[in-house]
């Protein structure tokens, strides 16, 4: 996308936001945890105040975080008084929230805050937005409820137009509840008591809440499909229009024209075509607007990638990933997406690309978003800076619910989850693929974590295939094996590399191993309190294993291996195997000698 659309929409911010009357009110970070130095520095009044959906910028729009009225009151119950202030869109449980309160099952978390409709939105449709609410959201505006939303990953809409009474000022209320771990809702490493792997509850508002207008006809969203061996993409537009209208696509490279199409459903020729790869992350600019008696009434800008994901047998019969019809050994970390100050929530947008910037000076290709999703602006910055994204589903349940046989082929058993728990997880995950397809870094979908919450493994494939055709689909990463339609098979192993496993109708990978530790004093989440599959007391002691695990990998990609991921990117609460510290203040290893490691390990197959 281009830079300057994101510089107009930020401009856009500032001069459309409504005045919240409780922003100047007093705030600070609760607790006595570490904490990154972007949230040291955050300015109470400028919260992510980035265009949150780069893939759909219009000119004009209201971010609405800041400072909220919360209060907890029991699950039934309606709060006769609010307990005080929340900054949005930290969740309740985090530092950066300023309230720093856990939820129970039993509770309700309610946000209330005023805002106000800009003049210049007279006779518009007012469409308000959340990035993502964990886990239910009731919504109401001026006391009248506007929906609800099931699901704490994917963002949701209301048009609250109908419902906003005389004058300009109006209250916007929220009920969430949150279940966690007391049933199969996807949460994937949240529990009630937070202990090794897993960590803090994260309820509530925890994405960039905002408001924008729109004409009666407008575009509600698209999808760009890319053919590079046939030199095309496909646009399908998804347009509430009236009769007479068209819709018009215009592909755009650095700035110029180069195809343009009317219709919803279109193809364009892409001339002189430039392939997006982590070498080079080419992105094509698209412009699609609404048009009415030739003039634009609704008009979004956002950006498509010329790229292929597949693969093919190398001489050896061994099936390896391509990008590009080329191939490409994927290596990456595990990236959790935590933050000890925010949680889910990274506390500025450039926190938010930190890491992939970090990633990518490390010399890797690759981010496994592990069993979290995250906000639209992340996939950005990886389809920007080049970045291939494996996108897990947030785990339903941990493995004490099935019997996991990780090591050989029809050894374990499923989740007993329940008619209620999978008809949700089909929905949550249809709602995420549906949400994040968009974003051309994304190579692989990966339904299943090991064996947590794993069931139905088939069908589940075979809904995923459904939903995109297009993408790899890396069924139970390091879970129960079975022969199914997915295209990967995926084996953990910690802390070195092992090659237990080997199909030839699959692509074989390495999905986990490392987890080498080392925690460093001054930067621990819990001074007293940490732990890693190895732990070591020094840099040159964590990078030397580094090392001689990542020979021991090259040496198994010649028996078949075509990806791999190390465990991980940061450290985690009390986990100590990142790259880097979890305050994102120290990166453990030599950055040099770690990216001629990882770069000898891609270029060796």
């Amino acid at each position: 996308m281009n830079l300057k659309h994101i510089a107009a929409a930020a401009f856009a911010v500032m001069t459309a936001i409504s005045c919240n009357t409780a922003s100047m009110a007093e705030w600070a970070p609760v607790g006595d945890r570490i904490m990154t130095v972007w949230g040291e520095n955050l300015d109470q009044s400028d919260v992510l105040a980035e265009y949150p959906r780069p893939q759909m910028v219009r000119d004009r729009w209201m971010n609405l975080n800041g400072l909220w009225e919360y209060a907890i009151t029991p699950i039934d119950a309606s709060p006769e008084k609010m307990d005080g202030r929340i900054l949005v869109p930290f969740a309740v449980e985090s530092a950066l929230s300023g309230v720093g309160r856990a939820v129970t099952e039993n509770d309700a978390l309610w946000y209330e805050r005023e805002f106000t409709v800009p003049e210049d939105w007279t006779g518009q449709r007012i469409l308000l937005h959340f990035g993502a609410v964990d886990w239910k959201a009731e919504v109401f505006v001026d006391e009248q409820l506007a929906g609800e939303h099931t699901g704490g990953y994917a963002p949701f809409s209301f048009d609250i137009t109908d419902l906003l009474g005389k004058g300009r000022k109006h209250t916007l209320k929220l009920k969430v509840t949150d279940r966690t771990d007391e049933w199969f809702q996807p949460r994937g490493k949240q529990v009630s008591n937070p202990e090794g792997i897993w960590y803090t509850a994260v309820t509530g508002i925890w994405q960039t809440a905002w408001m924008e207008p729109v004409p009666a006809s407008y575009i509600d969203s698209y999808y760009a499909v890319s053919d590079i061996d046939a030199g095309t993409l496909a646009v399908n537009v998804d347009a509430d229009i009236e009769q007479g209208d068209v819709v018009e696509v215009v592909l755009l490279a650095d700035g110029a024209p180069v195809a343009k199409a009317e219709g919803r459903e279109v193809v364009l020729p892409v001339p002189q075509m430039k392939l997006w790869s982590p070498a080079d992350p080419y992105l094509y600019d698209l412009e699609i607007k609404v048009l009415r008696d030739g003039a634009a009434i609704d008009c979004v800008k956002g950006y498509a990638a010329m790229r292929k994901i597949s693969y093919a047998r190398d001489n050896a019969g061994h099936k390896r990933m391509l990008l590009n019809n080329q191939p490409l050994f994927q290596y990456g970390p595990l990236d959790q997406g935590w933050w000890p100050d925010g949680l889910y929530t990274a506390p500025s947008d450039e926190a938010l690309a930190f890491d992939i910037e970090k990633t990518k000076e490390m010399g890797f290709n690759l981010i496994r978003k592990h069993v979290k999703v995250e906000p639209a602006r992340w996939y950005w910055h990886c389809d920007r800076l080049g970045m291939l994204v494996w996108q897990d589903m947030p785990s339903i349940a941990d493995n004490s619910t099935g019997v996991w046989g990780n090591r050989a082929y029809d050894s374990g058993t499923d989740s007993q989850v329940t008619e209620e728990g999978k008809a949700n997880y089909y929905k949550e995950w249809s709602e995420i693929i549906e949400a994040f397809k968009i974003f051309p870094c994304i190579v692989s979908w990966v339904p299943f974590n090991e064996a947590w919450g794993q069931f139905d493994t088939e069908e589940v494939v075979k809904f995923t295939r459904s939903l995109d055709p297009t993408r790899l689909i890396n069924y139970a990463s390091g879970g129960n094996f079975i022969k199914c339609s997915g295209d990967i098979l995926d084996l953990h192993n910690y802390p070195h590399p092992e090659m237990y496993l080997y199909d030839k109708d699959y692509i074989n990978i390495l999905g986990e191993y490392g987890g080498i530790g080392w925690p460093v004093e001054g930067h621990l989440w819990q001074p007293d309190r940490n732990w890693g599959y190895v732990q070591f007391k020094s840099a040159d002691e964590v990078l030397d294993t580094y090392e001689k695990y990542a020979d021991m990998l090259i040496g198994l990609i010649d028996d078949g291996f075509a990806g791999a991921i190390y465990t991980q990117t940061t450290d985690v609460e009390i986990e100590v195997n990142g790259l880097m510290t979890y305050d994102r203040k120290v990166v453990k290893l030599d950055m040099d000698r770690l990216g001629a490691i990882n770069r000898r390990v891609i270029e060796s197959m």
